[in-house]
């Protein structure tokens, strides 16, 4: 039986490709022009795309692949995947929830510990020469109030974490879940509020767009601090670069910020923000247990069967 075509338009290892490759028929164009070319010489005969929620895919790529059928999003997100779209053409679209879950949420604890131990400035000054007698004193971790935006895989993998730390957890969704002991706040407001340190986790897109902004920074405190590993779009960035300079906030860690790959030029001067450049999800692991879930739901797409994670 003749293989499925499939464009990947997201970059891989020889090793991943060559295991997607037992399935399909893979073409492989990762910058825009290389995708464009693919769509254009391959087009009529591509039947699954595979990218992830920051990469997308258009409507009008869509439309010039008739022969469409399924768009994979590695990881949780999918946001510039034109799923409207998608569902008008009767296109499957799934997503890679849970698997680098894991990961993130490690990541987003390291960004945590980081910004509030300010370990970055104290790694500097120890090559400098500095003694701590000559550095403030910073808080601990332990023992605080952990509020999260958005209880999805991710969000859950942090309140396992936080009870570690003998952390409150609060959470704040668009309706509460019965499957966990956290606090509920009906409002993110209130949340911000309460919380020490506010994880932001929800899906990224429209809907989403500058859920933090200054009134939530404002809520959140002047011991307060943010940490983003869910999409920049979610944070105002010129909100929070004036909340840390005025010492509204005292402090942010950051995986994910608006303008990617662009590092986000209002924040690079602040000794209170940790940044890192959207690797939070990035791991031989997460990749691994991505690739299989990727083929776990084509195989089944292609079968005929129901897909485990449509989006």
């Amino acid at each position: 039986m003749m293989k499925p075509r499939l464009l990947v338009i997201i970059p891989f290892s020889d090793h991943h490709l060559t295991q997607i490759a037992e399935f399909f028929e893979v073409v492989v164009a990762i910058d825009m022009a290389e995708r464009t070319r693919a769509i254009d010489s391959h087009g009529k005969t591509i039947r699954a795309v595979l990218t992830n929620g920051t990469t997308g895919l258009t409507a009008a790529e869509m439309d010039r692949m008739p022969a469409l059928e399924f768009v994979s999003a590695l990881g949780a997100g999918y946001e510039n995947i034109d799923r409207g779209h998608a569902r008008s053409r009767g296109i499957t679209v799934v997503n890679g929830a849970g698997t680098n879950a894991d990961c993130v949420a490690d990541h987003a604890f390291g960004l945590l510990i980081a910004a509030v131990r300010r370990l970055p400035s104290f790694d500097l000054a120890c090559r400098n020469g500095i003694w701590r007698n000559a550095l403030p004193l910073v808080p601990t971790v332990s023992g605080k109030r952990l509020g999260i935006v958005g209880l999805g895989h991710i969000g859950q993998k942090l309140a396992r974490r936080a009870s570690g730390f003998d952390m409150e957890v609060g959470y704040h969704n668009r309706n509460p879940r019965a499957d966990t002991s956290a606090q509920y706040f009906e409002s993110l407001l209130a949340l911000a509020e309460w919380s020490d340190f506010l994880v932001v986790a929800p899906p990224g897109g429209p809907a989403t767009r500058h859920l933090i902004d200054r009134v939530v920074l404002d809520a959140l405190g002047p011991q307060g601090y943010l940490i983003n590993i869910s999409r920049g779009s979610v944070v105002d960035t010129e909100a929070l670069a004036v909340a840390l300079k005025a010492g509204t906030i005292a402090g942010a860690g950051l995986d994910v910020y608006e303008g990617e790959p662009e590092p986000p030029q209002a924040l690079l001067s602040l000794s209170n923000v940790v940044l890192t450049p959207h690797v939070g999800a990035h791991s031989p692991e997460a990749i691994d247990a991505g690739v299989c879930h990727f083929l776990a739901n084509a195989q089944r797409h292609f079968s005929g069967q129901p897909v485990l994670t449509p989006v």
